[in-house]
């Protein structure tokens, strides 16, 4: 039986898949980012079962890839990814990946490097603090332009099409759902389906389980299993592309 907890933990690895079971080989349903605070539900055979404190997304991570809740988070990858040192010297290593949205609690800063509280250091310039967002979430988006496609993912190593706008928006300061029915409910205002020639940047477009994001009235951007990459391609195209798969735009919604 699992053991009863309710109590927050922290992710301490750069990018942490969540799992539908508790397998390693389980379904990844997203990736918990480092820093980023989970509410641990139950703790089974070394897994934890937990929701996301950012998102509320709910799932099992490995207990390894937490620990318990002690700092408080002031700054924010705002670039794709960076590195984090074990010194304040860009050839110490070892160096872990840190991917954007990873959450660090800056305790020095030397203009050049940022202490964190662990005792790893970042280069302070790829940090913003914790309360300052990007205005465009688009631009954000087509910085992850050719990542390769990957279910569940959240970083610049792969990513899936709700988890490049999650991560574009989150960048901007807007704590946006998980899924892409999630976002197709929960955000923006309703345009009508067939006016797809009054579309402009950054309006989102919907279809049974996808999502892309204009980047002006005609260039679709999205992550996708088509081209197992995030592409720009004309959204003509994508729309004849899908039709011949049998399905059709479900929605478009813009901020």
């Amino acid at each position: 039986m699992p053991a009863p907890v309710r109590h927050l933990m922290e992710i301490l690895a750069p990018a942490v898949s969540m799992h539908r079971e508790p397998a390693a080989f389980s379904k990844q349903t997203t990736q918990a980012l480092f820093g980023e605070k989970i509410n641990v539900l139950e703790v089974r055979d070394g897994w934890l079962w937990c929701q996301l404190e950012r998102d509320g997304y709910e799932g099992y991570i490995s207990v390894a890839a937490a620990g318990e809740d002690k700092s408080i988070p002031t700054h924010r990858v705002a670039v794709p990814s960076t590195l984090m040192y074990p010194q304040s010297d860009i050839k110490s290593q070892p160096a872990l990946t840190m991917p954007m949205n990873a959450q660090l609690a800056v305790v020095s800063n030397d203009g050049k490097f940022a202490g964190l509280s662990n005792g790893k250091f970042v280069f302070a310039a790829h940090l913003k603090s914790a309360s300052d967002f990007e205005t465009d979430f688009v631009e954000v988006a087509e910085k992850f332009l050719h990542v390769p496609y990957y279910w569940g993912g959240k970083t610049v190593h792969g990513l899936d099409c709700s988890g490049l706008v999650q991560t574009a928006l989150q960048a901007c300061g807007v704590n946006a759902p998980r899924d892409a029915d999630m976002q197709e409910k929960q955000l923006g205002q309703n345009l009508m389906i067939n006016d797809l020639d009054g579309l402009r940047r950054g309006d989102l477009i919907f279809w049974k389980g996808h999502v892309g994001i204009m980047t002006d009235a005609r260039m679709l951007l999205h992550a996708n299993g088509h081209h197992m990459m995030t592409v720009k391609e004309p959204l003509a195209a994508a729309v004849g592309r899908i039709a011949l798969a049998g399905s059709q735009v479900t929605s478009i919604k813009r901020f």
